[in-house]
């Protein structure tokens, strides 16, 4: 069956090929704002991982991804429709997938070499059982952290959203004069729309 997830899957997915689409110059002589705009994001990540990674045959794969969980979070903060990333599925498995490419590749580049990152240069060799322990625990760590701060910071936004809005429904509902001193705090909530669309 196709559940919201899915359903929302091929709606992000469509709307990146749609953007991309929209971007393509190719028989333009003067760039459209699609395009600079699709220009710039790619030029920012090509700098990125020009920069971090000194390799340029992982870019595909990281602009795919930056595109995917950035429709996906702006798409979420349009009312009444579903966000990707707050399914915990999504946003850990996406982190796993990545530590697993990441290990294997490592692996295979590196070979045994690959291990010695886990022990600090000039550690005593007392201390490389704990270290090791601790720099592998770091390690995996860091797939459950990516996924869960993406899962925790949208659903934490998205919470906070619907609480303030119910309480704000309540109070324009409740009279002229509640209506007109409500107006205040819905200034603030207009203000933490702002502050989800930058989170997003």
């Amino acid at each position: 069956t196709l559940t919201n997830l899915g359903l929302y899957s091929i709606l992000v997915l469509l709307l990146i090929v749609g953007i991309h689409y929209a971007g393509n110059n190719e028989i333009k002589l003067v760039p459209s704002k699609w395009s600079i705009a699709l220009e710039s994001l790619y030029a920012s990540i090509h700098s990125m991982v020009r920069e971090q990674l000194g390799k340029e045959i992982y870019l595909p794969f990281i602009y795919s991804i930056f595109f995917f969980i950035l429709i996906a979070n702006l798409t979420g903060n349009i009312p009444y429709s579903f966000t990707i990333t707050t399914s915990i599925i999504v946003s850990i498995g996406l982190s796993f997938t990545i530590l697993i490419a990441v290990t294997i590749l490592g692996l295979s580049i590196h070979k045994l070499h690959f291990f010695a990152y886990f022990v600090p240069s000039g550690t005593p060799l007392a201390l490389v059982p704990l270290l090791v322990l601790i720099e592998l625990t770091s390690y995996l760590a860091r797939a459950f952290s990516l996924g869960i701060r993406l899962f925790a910071n949208v659903v934490a936004g998205h919470t906070l959203m619907k609480i303030l809005a119910t309480f704000l429904y309540q109070m324009f509902s409740a009279g002229l004069i509640a209506a007109f001193i409500t107006l205040i705090p819905f200034t603030l909530f207009l203000a933490i729309c702002g502050l989800e669309l930058a989170v997003s």
